[in-house]
């Protein structure tokens, strides 16, 4: 039987956590999908929060996907999002990942690195993603990460991270998450 995709209350890392995200961080998740810099990359949002409630809602109810807030593994502050979703066979999809303005780089590399911990947890082996293709820092980061471009749209390059470059690129990147991750289901 193929993995799937299941939610989980926490994930913890060296120095983040992974929570899932709920009704109440709505506000949190709107203002940083309407920051003109910061979700710039994004597919847009309506200009009302209450829209973003609503979806936390059907997320809720939602199987197939996994939404979580990244936050401060110790004061709890939140710090951004990433999801995943589209279980395919023994890949995942991975998106909506975004990070405050001025935080640490090793935030970025953590929270990715959780990511992927979590989808090897769930049973997957392989992630497979798209990035923007104006969104240069983002694609550089995922192939300098060991991700290799299969593919490209009128907006979008296609990325694929196979077995083998995920286990890599967890090994090489291994002191900015050296305990591996933590969930809590319940």
């Amino acid at each position: 039987m193929p993995p799937s995709i299941r939610k989980a209350r926490r994930i913890d890392g060296r120095t983040l956590a992974l929570r899932d995200a709920g009704e109440s961080d709505a506000a949190f998740i709107h203002a940083l999908r309407t920051d003109p810099v910061r979700a710039r990359f994004l597919s847009a949002v309506p200009p009302d929060p209450s829209a973003q409630t609503e979806w936390l809602r059907r997320y809720a109810a939602d199987s197939s996907q996994a939404y979580f807030v990244i936050a401060d593994g110790a004061a709890g502050e939140p710090l951004g999002t990433v999801r995943l979703y589209g279980a395919r066979g023994d890949a995942f999809s991975w998106g909506s990942w975004l990070l405050k303005a001025g935080l640490p780089s090793h935030c970025a590399i953590e929270s990715a690195l959780m990511t992927y911990h979590y989808g090897l947890w769930l049973g997957f082996r392989s992630a497979y993603f798209e990035v923007r293709q104006d969104n240069l820092s983002v694609w550089r980061f995922h192939e300098h990460f060991g991700a290799t471009r299969i593919g490209a749209d009128d907006r979008h390059f296609h990325y694929e991270l196979a077995a083998d470059a995920l286990t890599q690129a967890l090994q090489r990147y291994r002191r900015y998450l050296p305990h591996g991750i933590r969930v809590s289901r319940d």
